[in-house]
């Protein structure tokens, strides 16, 4: 037998061929389009449990299929036993109930679920789950809007023609407490520039408000007969019809409001002691715990000044109890936390150039302040005062992350419960023991887990990383700063192209948002959908300025008067930082955003003309001047205070800078920013002989969803395969 000598090359030569057999068996895949776009199998991320909060301070609720159930229920979990019990099924009243009503889905509840509202052909019904009964409640050839029940369950309130109803679901008796509404006069329905600006979307056009003692209800009385009209045209029909609606454009004529008590079976009211003929704006009230005080937001018309208001219901009294005065704008309180027996309240505000919690006595007087310093807080969610302690997100550790803390309400002890390198979205248990984390960051898909108010780990509830993750490429993903010639470190993240190589060239995605405290650059994970555009090719990036949030309502406030400037001052400073950079193709620099975003977009290609080489620009505002009064005049003031800002913060007037490309985008009836700003934005680049691209979305509103929604995005993948890949959209994939 002849022996095989091994000399120190050959056995260096075997080895390295062992491991390139080994890497090359181990080589990562690329994910498929349908894999990214329709959840193919194998799936790399897979969804978290469905935890929609808490039943009580020991059991979180859970909506899941167990076996033998026909589709998902809501269960309650205990925390420590891990055992579940169903929370409520209300297919179980299938039986008694209308079968035309998605009983899932009640227009209003009480807070135990034991009475439900729906509507069905604009009449309410009741289910009530303890006596096992489903009745009608009203039948009127009118719509009933926003019904919602008293908190002792015994009455429901609603608006019907825009007067104000309320109906004993007992004996079914109704009373009505206003008979003045017409098509510009609402008695508890608000007008569009408050649904939109003010009380929130969530609202509903809500503006009627229930005292804790359920005995009397606040509403707002709004008459909108100087609000300049505004038509919509639908191009449905052979001939086509025109919506006509009041919206007070920037400088305009708003609705006069009237505040108003009603107490629950009379019909008399109360309107509170202000003159409704003043230029001025209410905000959200808010009722103390016992019922016998509603706090009124004042604001003047400059947005400068903020008043709180107790209003004594049964005579309309106000007593001064809070005033607040910013140099440049005031922000609406989103909530008041009124601790018990109605001593003391806790507001969140800017006032001193950063988000902080203040803690004042029911007259107004300051107690002492909760946190302070050069970070913001975000939200408050449970103040425990049988501790004196205070739970509460901010961004505390970093300005791109949020994380959840607690303090003595005396400012003492501010600790932090999360952990890590990570951004928190949380939901803590009605008591404040515990709480569940949503977390993860640009590298980590998100994970779930339940602590303890001490942050001790109790267990972890989910992974969304399956076990084919690490089998495939993820594009590298990084949050960094850029600084500015003056001082500011602008937050800055991007999605680097799979296989990254420094010595090629990419092109420039930007996508932003850009609004006055709206930062859009955050340490966590990115939306899967951000992999197709890193296989191809792309370099993704998100900005954020220093008016963005991340640097405070110091950073914010340099913005009043002069939306756009520092806009295009911080975005240009980064594109120069990223075109420096030899990967980078300079001729395929990208932006693209909505709304606000839209208003930046066209501003980068106009403006900023000689940095951006493409732009899609979606339901944009392209002049101020356009849009409503209350957002535009809250940063600029009127026309008429600041006409040279609302020409710098027009697109129109850099229109004779264009160059490149930019696709406008914009819904017909879209009652928000209207689509006369794109069709002048259109009308100006025409007039100086500019090419462009344009493509309208009939019917469409602000945003919209279904084929529509798919065909937008697929043209979206079209202009940027075409301009940024220079390359045939994939037809046989994007269907």
């Amino acid at each position: 037998m002849n022996r095989i000598k091994f000399t120190t090359s050959t056995l260096l030569s075997f080895f390295l061929m062992v491991f390139a057999v080994s890497l090359h068996g181990q080589e990562k895949k690329i994910l498929t389009f349908e894999q990214i776009f329709k959840g193919a199998e194998p799936k790399i991320l897979a969804p978290l449990p469905n935890i929609t909060g808490w039943a009580d301070d020991n059991n979180y609720l859970e909506m899941k299929k167990k076996e033998g159930d026909d589709k998902p229920k809501l269960y309650s979990v205990n925390v420590k036993t891990g055992k579940e019990k169903l929370y409520r099924d209300l297919d179980q009243f299938k039986t008694i109930a209308d079968t035309n009503i998605n009983l899932n889905s009640p227009a209003a509840h009480t807070k135990e679920y034991d009475k439900l509202i729906y509507i069905r052909e604009n009449d309410l019904y009741l289910l009530d789950t303890k006596k096992k009964e489903f009745k009608q409640l009203t039948q009127t050839a009118s719509e009933e809007k926003n019904p919602t029940f008293s908190p002792d369950g015994k009455h429901v309130a609603f608006t019907r023609d825009n007067n104000l109803f309320t109906i004993d679901i007992i004996s079914g008796k109704e009373y009505q407490y206003t008979n003045d509404g017409t098509d510009v006069i609402y008695n508890g329905w608000a007008a569009w520039i408050y649904y939109e600006e003010i009380f929130g979307r969530s609202s509903k056009y809500r503006a009627f408000w229930w005292s804790a003692d359920s005995r009397t209800i606040a509403f707002y009385r709004f008459d909108e007969t100087k609000v300049p009209v505004f038509p919509l045209f639908n191009s449905d029909g052979v001939h086509g019809t025109l919506e006509n609606t009041r919206y007070p454009k920037a400088g305009d004529p708003n609705p006069e409001v009237r505040v108003g008590f009603v107490q629950i079976g009379r019909d008399n009211v109360v309107w509170a002691d202000f003159n409704e003929k003043d230029d001025q704006y209410f905000g959200t009230p808010f009722w103390t715990p016992d019922g016998k005080q509603l706090f009124v937001q004042w604001m003047n018309r400059q947005q400068d000044t903020l008043v709180l208001y107790s209003i004594q219901p049964t005579t309309g009294n106000k007593r001064e109890v809070y005033v607040e005065h910013q140099a440049s704008w005031i922000d609406w309180f989103e909530s008041i936390d009124f601790l018990k027996g109605n001593k003391d309240f806790i507001l969140k505000s800017d006032k001193d150039g950063w988000t902080h919690l203040y803690l004042y006595l029911v007259n107004g007087i300051l107690k002492n302040r909760i946190t302070q310093g050069k970070w913001n807080v975000s939200d408050i969610l449970f103040v425990d005062e049988s501790c004196n302690v205070i739970y509460f997100t901010a961004k505390k550790e970093v300005s791109t992350s949020t994380d959840l803390y607690k303090a003595k309400l005396d400012g003492t002890d501010l600790t932090r419960l999360t952990f890590g390198n990570y951004t928190h979205s949380i939901k803590l248990s009605s008591g404040g023991k515990y709480f569940i984390t949503t977390y993860s960051n640009t590298t980590s898909p998100s994970k779930m887990a339940l602590h303890d108010n001490r942050g001790k780990l109790v267990k972890e509830l989910g992974d969304s990383k399956t076990k084919e993750f690490d089998d495939y490429k993820i594009a590298t993903a990084d949050v960094f700063r850029v600084p500015t010639a003056d001082g500011y470190n602008l937050p800055v993240s991007w999605i680097l192209p799979i296989d990254f190589d420094e010595s090629k060239q990419y092109p420039i995605l930007i996508s932003i948002y850009g609004g006055p405290s709206s930062g859009t650059v955050s340490n966590s994970w990115g939306n899967l959908r951000s992999q197709w555009l890193a296989i191809e090719g792309v370099i993704q990036v998100a900005i954020d300025h220093r008016g963005s949030g991340h640097f405070g309502k110091e950073g914010a406030a340099l913005m009043h008067r002069n939306l756009g400037k520092w806009e295009m001052n911080d975005y240009i400073g980064v594109v120069k930082w990223l075109r420096a950079k030899p990967f980078v193709d300079t001729n395929k620099i990208c932006i693209t955003g909505g709304s606000y975003g839209g208003f930046v977009t066209c501003l980068a290609l106009t403006y900023g003309a000689d940095y951006f080489t493409h732009g899609l620009s979606l339901f944009s505002v392209t002049d101020f001047r356009l849009y409503d009064s209350h957002y535009t005049e809250r940063y600029m003031d009127t026309p008429a205070e600041n006409p040279e800002g609302y020409k710098n913060a027009s697109a129109m007037t850099f229109a004779d800078r264009y160059k490149g490309m930019l696709r406008i985008v914009h819904g017909m009836m879209d009652d928000n920013v209207h689509m006369q700003n794109s069709i002048q934005l259109i009308n100006k680049l025409q007039e100086h002989n500019k090419h462009f691209e344009f493509m309208l979305y009939p019917g469409e509103r602000h945003g919209w969803g279904g084929t529509k929604a798919t065909h937008l995005r697929n043209e979206t993948y079209r202009f940027y395969y075409k301009y940024l890949l220079e390359k045939e959209l994939p037809e046989n994939l994007f269907k």
